[in-house]
């Protein structure tokens, strides 16, 4: 039997990290509170990436690698599949996720995210929104990494609380 931990207690954890880099450490610098919450998760999924597949064969191109992330690493680490994954078959992958977990606890005033006419507190709430998906960015560039291929993983957060990450294969 594998260890567990309560998803709710990952999920406060998650979010006292963010909210610690961004709010307390790097409140001043928020580009490096962003690339420290992303190398933390770049960690994660290489740790991640290495258990769920020491039993696995080596993938043969980067669509399978892809592949397996939106199907088995997704469902381990969020108990579903990815809704949706997109190519241009030269080398950018979008995934969606039409429910991210992570994000279905904040709530924001969309429109006033839509339009950038936030007041300061949406504001904040929008940019601790933004910093939250720095984490599983560096998840899944951690996580392909480990599977031999260099890419560079963005998001985008435009109707919460669906969530799409774009994975640009680096030649």
């Amino acid at each position: 039997m594998g260890r567990e931990v309560a998803e709710s207690c990952i999920d406060g954890v998650i979010i006292e990290m963010v909210s610690a880099y961004a709010s307390r450490f790097y409140s001043s610098k928020p580009d490096l509170a962003a690339r420290r919450i992303e190398a933390i998760g770049f960690q994660v999924g290489h740790q991640l990436s290495e258990r769920y597949t020491m039993e696995r064969p080596r993938f043969a191109d980067h669509l399978e690698a892809i592949k397996f992330i939106c199907k088995d690493f997704w469902s381990e680490l969020f108990k579903k599949q990815i809704d949706n994954l997109k190519t241009n078959h030269r080398g950018t992958f979008v995934l969606q996720d039409n429910h991210f977990r992570w994000l279905t606890r904040i709530s924001l005033d969309p429109a006033a995210v839509a339009n950038n006419d936030a007041t300061s507190e949406s504001e904040s709430g929008a940019d601790m929104t933004s910093m939250l998906l720095y984490f599983p960015c560096g998840i899944i560039r951690g996580a392909l990494n480990n599977l031999g291929i260099s890419c560079a993983v963005s998001a985008d957060m435009t109707n919460l609380p669906a969530c799409s990450f774009v994975i640009r294969i680096k030649a």
